[in-house]
Formats: structure tokens, C-alpha cells, sequence
């Protein structure tokens, strides 16, 4: 995997985000538009696993923990879906520590609840996106 095609796969989830937006508008439960876009993203042909565990290792062992991820994406990419007013500094933190306790590349923080996905979308990459190949 490189940073070109983790990138590609984030415009090409952003672009399946927007239309389920265009459909469906805000104002609607999150658990609404994580459904439609697991739906949306499977019809491009992407691998989704929905509200997966996410686990976490504590000094040495694993804790059995009811912490879930919204979508992920051709196991590369964190999506956590809002629909919610306002944006939370936590809730950049909960995707952040989603990528890292997972090691995967890059995570995307969409809120639904908004009149344009692409101006309150915010991606987020790590280290392990930036010890990726470019090319």
C-alpha cells in the first residue's frame, strides 16, 4: 500500500459520503447515514466491516472492551461518522487513538450534520501513513 493509494481510497469514501448526504440531507441519526454509507461503499465495491471491536492491550493483556469503529474501509481506512452539531477536540482524539490501536493508516472524521461533507470533513494520517512508499 502506498500513500497514493491510501489517499485515493479516502477521496473515493468521501465522494460515497456526499452522496449519501445529497440523498438523505442532515438531520438524521448517525446510525441512519453509517448504514446508508456501508451500503454505498459496498455498491462501489469496497470491503466495510461495520461496528467493529476494536481492541485494546493493556500492559500485556487484552481487555475485553465494548469500544466499536464506526466503518472500516478495504482494512486501511478508520471512517467515524458524526451527526452532531460541533466537531469536539475528543473526538479527533477518538479516531486518532482508533488508527493507532489499530494500525491502519488513515482515518476520516465525517459529520453529517451539515449543508457541504467536503468543508467539515477532516482526514487524519499517522506515522504509519507517512513511513508509506509515495508511489
Amino acid at each position: 500500500m502506498t500513500k497514493k493509494e491510501v489517499t485515493d481510497l479516502s477521496y473515493k469514501i468521501v465522494g460515497c459520503a456526499i452522496n449519501v448526504h445529497k440523498e438523505l440531507g442532515p438531520g438524521l441519526l448517525e446510525s441512519v447515514y453509517e448504514k446508508c454509507l456501508k451500503y454505498e461503499l459496498e455498491l462501489q465495491g469496497f470491503d466495510v466491516k461495520q461496528q467493529l471491536k476494536v481492541p485494546v492491550h493493556y500492559k500485556g493483556i487484552d481487555l475485553d472492551t465494548d469500544l466499536r469503529l464506526d466503518l472500516l474501509v478495504n482494512d486501511t481506512i478508520v471512517v467515524e461518522l458524526k451527526a452532531i452539531e460541533n466537531i469536539l477536540p475528543i473526538h479527533d482524539a477518538q479516531l486518532l487513538t482508533y488508527m493507532k490501536l489499530l494500525k491502519k493508516p488513515q482515518g476520516l472524521l465525517i459529520n453529517f450534520y451539515t449543508d457541504n461533507i467536503t468543508k467539515t470533513m477532516k482526514p487524519f494520517v499517522n506515522d504509519i501513513f507517512n513511513k508509506l512508499k509515495d508511489e
